[in-house]
C-alpha cells in the first residue's frame, strides 16, 4: 500500500507539473498589448493601441513604420493564419500535411502564382515596393524576437514560421482574386454534364440569367463529340467522368476556388436626398468562406504623407493579414465598399495534343512546343514529388495528373488550359489599394482605383461632401464578335477566333455618377448583372440569380428616407425570394408520410423568412435538396452528380425542371415531378426525424444551419474542431439577403453555414464616426484569447462596434520602439 501511495503521489505531482506548464505555455502565447515593445527595423517609436471595439490603432511617424508595424501586428495576432496562407499559395502545404493535400499542391504550382507575383513584384514603383518590403520586415522582425510562444498549430504540426516576402503580399492578392476569380470551374461543370445530357438539357440544369438567352447558340454537346474530347467509356466507366471525394477538406477548398456558385456580397450607397440626414449612408457586407480566424483584421493606419505637398494617411477598416493596406473602410472623409463584379475573367481552351509529338500542342499557326519546368513538392513522411508543370499561349495546363479532368477528358488527345487576367504581369492591384488608403472624396479613391486589375469589383463610395458614385473597377477581356462560345464552356484553342482581343476602356466599363445615383436615390449590387440589356459589350454570363439584389432594391424603395437603423435590417433580411418560387410545389406535394402533416402545417404559415428559430425554412431545405438529388443524379450520374453539387445548388435548374412542363417532362422522367415531389419529401423527412426527432415543432433551421467558421486545418479533426472552430446559429439561405451558403454534399454538415457576411459595416457619412462594423470570428487569431470568437453574438444578431478614428477610451495602449542592431 506504501508503494502504491507514493507512486499516486507521484502521479499527482506529475499532473499537477503537466498543469502548471501547461497554464505557463498558454500564457505565454498570448499577445503583449501594453507598454513599450522592442522592434528591429523601425525608424522611430510607433503607438499601437487597441480601442475599445478590439480596433488595433497604428500611428507612425512615417507610411514605412506604419506598415512596418501592421505587419508586426498581423504576426502578433495571426501568426499561423499568416503561415498557412503562405504555404497554400506557394503549394507547399504537404510539407506540413503529408500527401492528403498534394493535389491542392498541385494545383497552385500548376497556376504558377508564385511565379506571377514575383513578375509582377519586378512591374512595381520603387516607392511600393519599398512599402511592402516595410510591411513583410514587420512579420520577420515579430519573428526575429519574438517572446511570445507559438500558438499550438506549429507546435502541434512540428513547424516553425517561414521568412515573409514582399512578393507573398502579392501572391496572397491573386489568391484572393482566384477565390472570386470567375468561370473556369462553371465552364468544366459544363463540359463535364455534356458528356451525359444536351445542349438544350444543360440550359435547363443551368440556366442563363433570368430573361436572357443562353448565352451561345453553338450546341456544345455536339461540338465536343465530333471532336472527340471525352475519355472513352471503357476507360471512365468506374467513376463516370468524376473524380473521388477528396481526400482532404483542405484538397475540397482548394479545388472549390474559382467554382463555388453564388459567391458574392452585397453593397449600397443611398444617397442624401433618400437619408434622414441628408448626407449619404453606404452599406457593405462581402461574403466569403467562413474560417477562424476571420479572414479580416481590422485595425487603423495613421502617419504622415509619402511626400512634401501629398495627403496624409489615415485610414480604418478592414485589413487582409498578408497585405499592408486597409481593403475595405473609411477615412475621415470618404468610406467605400465592394461587391464582386463576376466577370468572365477565366476562359478554358481545349488544346490538343500533336499525336505525333506528344510534347506539342496545336496552334493557328501549327504545332508548338509546351513550356514545361519541373516542380519540386517536399511531403511530410514521404519522398519529394517531382512533376512537371506544362504552358501553352494561352496559359498553364490543369489537366496533367489531375483526377477530376482526366476522369472526364482524353488526356491522350487533350488536355486544358487556363486564360486569367490576374495572372497578367501588370496586374497593379496591390498598389492601387495602397493609393486609396490616402483618398479623402470620391474622386481622389476613384483616381486610384484606377490602377485596379483583379479580381473585378463593383465599388460603391460616398464623402462627407455629399458625393456619391458607382463604377466596375478591374480588367475585363473583350471577346472577338465571331467568338460563338463566348467563354462560357472549353472552346477550341488553335481557333484563333477564341482568343481574347484586348481590354475593355475604362471610359466604357459600367458606372454611375452622383447626379445619376440621385435621380432614384441609392445604387445597390448584390452580385447580379450589373449593365443594362443594350450595355455594348459582352461580360460575361454567370451571374449570381438576381433574388437579393431584388430584394435589396425593395427594402430601399419602400422608405422615403433611410437611416443607419434602416441599413441594419436591410443587412438583417432573411425572406428568401428563391424559396417563394417553390414554394407553391411543396404545398401541394401530398405524401403518407406519418410526419406529412404535421410538416404541412408548420409550411402552411411559412412566409419564406428563412428564420433560425424555424421548422418550415428546414422542411424546405431539406425536401430542395432531395428533389435535387433525384431529379439531376439519375441523368449526370452519381459519382459526376456529388463531384458538381455542393459548388452549386443547382436551384435555379430545380425551378426550370418544377415549373416549366417541358424541362419537367426529361428531369423528372419516368416518374411524373408530382411523384418525385412525393417522394422526395418523404426521403426529407426520414432525414429529419432522424437528425432531430420526429416533433416536427421542435425543429429548428439554425440547429442544422449554423454559421460555421472552420480553423484551418484543425477544423478537420474533430477532437480539435470544438476548440478551434467558431459556430453559432444562424438563419439565411444562399439567396437572402443576409446570406448564409450551404455544401450541400458535405457528408456531415450539409446545411452548415460556410459562406456569409465575412463582415458587415456601415458607414454614415453626416458623422463618420458614427460608423460600424463586425465580423464573424474575433479580432486574435490565438485559439485561448478571450477575442478569438468574442464577436460571433454580434454578428450572428446582425449588431455592430463603433468604428471610430477617435475613439473615447483605450483598452490597450503599446509602444514599438526601434531596437539598435
Amino acid at each position: 500500500m506504501r508503494v502504491l501511495r507514493i507512486g499516486l503521489r507521484i502521479a499527482l505531482v506529475l499532473v499537477l507539473v503537466a498543469v502548471v506548464a501547461g497554464g505557463f505555455y498558454v500564457w505565454q502565447t498570448f499577445p503583449a498589448l501594453d507598454g513599450e515593445i522592442r522592434a528591429r527595423g523601425l525608424a522611430a517609436p510607433v503607438q499601437v493601441r487597441r480601442d475599445a471595439s478590439d480596433v488595433t490603432h497604428i500611428e507612425a511617424q512615417s507610411v514605412a513604420d506604419a506598415y512596418f508595424a501592421l505587419g508586426w501586428v498581423h504576426a502578433q495576432e495571426r501568426s499561423w493564419q499568416l503561415e498557412f496562407n503562405r504555404r497554400v499559395m506557394h503549394g507547399s502545404l504537404s510539407e506540413a500535411f503529408g500527401p492528403a493535400t498534394l493535389e491542392t499542391d498541385r494545383l497552385m504550382r500548376r497556376l504558377g502564382i508564385r511565379q506571377a507575383a514575383q513578375a509582377q513584384w519586378e512591374r512595381m514603383p520603387p516607392a511600393a515596393q519599398a512599402l511592402l518590403q516595410a510591411y513583410a520586415s514587420g512579420i520577420n522582425g515579430f519573428h526575429a524576437a519574438r517572446q511570445q510562444a507559438l500558438p499550438p498549430e506549429f507546435h502541434i504540426l512540428g513547424v516553425r514560421p517561414v521568412e515573409w516576402t514582399p512578393q507573398d503580399s502579392l501572391g496572397w492578392a491573386l489568391m484572393m482574386a482566384l477565390d472570386l476569380g470567375g468561370n473556369w470551374g462553371t465552364e468544366f461543370a459544363r463540359l463535364s454534364a455534356l458528356q451525359r445530357i444536351g445542349t438544350r438539357e444543360l440550359w435547363q440544369l443551368m440556366p442563363p440569367y433570368p430573361g436572357e438567352p443562353p448565352a451561345t447558340a453553338v450546341d456544345l454537346a455536339a461540338l465536343y463529340r465530333s471532336l472527340n474530347v471525352y475519355k472513352p467509356a471503357a476507360e471512365g466507366a468506374t467513376r463516370t467522368g468524376a473524380a473521388p471525394a477528396p481526400t482532404s477538406p483542405l484538397q475540397a477548398w482548394a479545388d472549390g476556388l474559382g467554382h463555388l456558385e453564388g459567391v458574392g456580397s452585397n453593397n449600397w450607397v443611398v444617397a442624401g436626398s433618400r437619408t434622414t440626414s441628408g448626407k449619404p449612408l453606404l452599406a457593405n457586407d462581402p461574403h466569403l468562406g467562413l474560417s477562424a480566424p476571420a479572414i479580416w483584421y481590422f485595425a487603423r493606419l495613421k502617419a504622415p504623407p509619402l511626400a512634401a505637398g501629398g495627403k496624409p494617411l489615415d485610414v480604418i477598416g478592414a485589413t487582409l493579414p498578408g497585405l499592408p493596406s486597409v481593403v475595405l473602410g473609411r477615412t475621415a472623409g470618404v468610406s467605400w465598399g465592394f461587391t464582386n463584379t463576376g466577370p468572365d475573367v477565366q476562359d478554358l481552351y481545349l488544346e490538343q495534343i500533336n499525336p505525333a509529338n506528344p510534347n506539342q500542342y496545336r496552334t493557328p499557326d501549327g504545332w508548338a512546343a509546351f513550356s514545361q519546368r519541373e516542380e519540386i513538392i517536399k511531403v511530410k513522411g514521404q519522398p519529394d514529388v517531382r512533376f512537371v508543370v506544362r504552358g501553352t499561349r494561352h496559359g498553364p495546363v490543369l489537366t496533367d495528373q489531375h483526377p477530376t479532368y482526366g476522369d472526364v477528358i482524353d488526356t491522350s488527345r487533350y488536355v486544358l488550359a487556363l486564360r486569367w487576367t490576374a495572372l497578367d504581369e501588370d496586374n497593379q492591384t496591390v498598389l492601387a489599394g495602397l493609393q486609396g488608403n490616402f483618398a479623402q472624396t470620391v474622386e481622389d479613391l476613384l483616381e486610384a482605383f484606377a490602377l485596379y486589375h483583379s479580381p473585378m469589383q463593383s465599388l460603391v463610395a460616398a464623402d462627407t461632401a455629399g458625393g456619391t458614385a458607382f463604377r466596375t473597377i478591374g480588367r475585363v477581356p473583350l471577346r472577338k464578335r465571331e467568338n460563338d462560345i463566348r467563354g462560357i464552356a472549353p472552346a477550341p484553342g488553335w481557333d484563333a477566333r477564341y482568343d481574347w482581343a484586348g481590354w475593355l476602356p475604362a471610359g466604357e466599363m459600367p458606372t454611375l455618377a452622383s447626379g445619376a445615383i440621385g435621380a432614384k436615390g441609392w445604387h445597390a449590387t448584390a452580385n447580379q448583372r450589373i449593365h443594362p440589356a443594350d450595355y455594348p459589350h459582352f461580360l460575361g454570363a454567370d451571374w449570381v440569380t438576381p433574388e437579393r439584389y431584388d430584394r435589396i432594391e425593395a427594402l430601399l424603395s419602400a422608405r422615403q428616407q433611410h437611416d443607419m437603423e434602416s441599413l441594419r435590417a436591410v443587412q438583417g433580411d432573411t425572406l428568401s425570394l428563391a424559396t417563394l418560387k417553390l414554394l407553391p410545389v411543396l404545398r401541394a406535394t401530398t405524401s403518407d408520410h406519418r410526419l406529412a402533416g404535421a410538416a404541412q402545417q408548420a409550411l402552411e404559415r411559412f412566409d419564406g423568412n428563412m428564420r433560425a428559430d424555424a421548422a418550415a425554412p428546414l422542411v424546405f431545405a431539406y425536401w430542395a435538396d432531395e428533389l435535387t438529388r433525384g431529379l439531376i443524379a439519375p441523368k449526370l450520374g452519381d459519382a459526376r452528380f456529388k463531384t458538381l453539387y455542393g459548388k452549386r445548388t443547382f436551384r435555379a435548374g430545380l425551378q426550370v425542371m418544377l415549373l416549366e412542363p417541358e424541362a419537367g417532362a426529361f428531369w423528372c422522367a419516368p416518374q411524373s415531378c408530382a411523384q418525385q415531389s412525393s417522394q422526395a419529401l418523404a426521403r426529407a423527412l426520414d432525414r429529419l426525424a432522424a437528425e432531430q426527432g420526429g416533433d416536427v415543432a421542435a425543429w429548428r433551421w439554425g440547429k442544422a444551419h449554423p454559421a460555421l467558421s472552420s480553423h484551418r486545418p484543425f477544423g478537420n479533426v474533430a477532437a480539435l474542431a470544438r476548440f478551434f472552430d467558431v459556430s453559432v446559429p444562424t438563419s439565411g439561405d444562399p439567396w437572402t439577403v443576409n446570406v448564409g451558403q450551404y455544401w450541400a454534399n458535405d457528408p456531415k454538415l450539409p446545411f452548415a453555414n460556410r459562406h456569409a457576411a465575412s463582415l458587415r459595416a456601415l458607414y454614415d457619412l453626416a458623422d463618420p464616426e458614427r460608423s460600424r462594423f463586425i465580423y464573424q470570428t474575433g479580432q486574435s487569431g490565438l485559439v485561448f484569447s478571450s477575442r478569438y470568437r468574442d464577436m460571433k453574438e454580434e454578428w450572428a444578431g446582425v449588431q455592430g462596434r463603433p468604428l471610430q478614428l477617435r475613439p473615447q477610451t483605450w483598452a490597450h495602449q503599446a509602444v514599438l520602439v526601434p531596437q539598435k542592431q
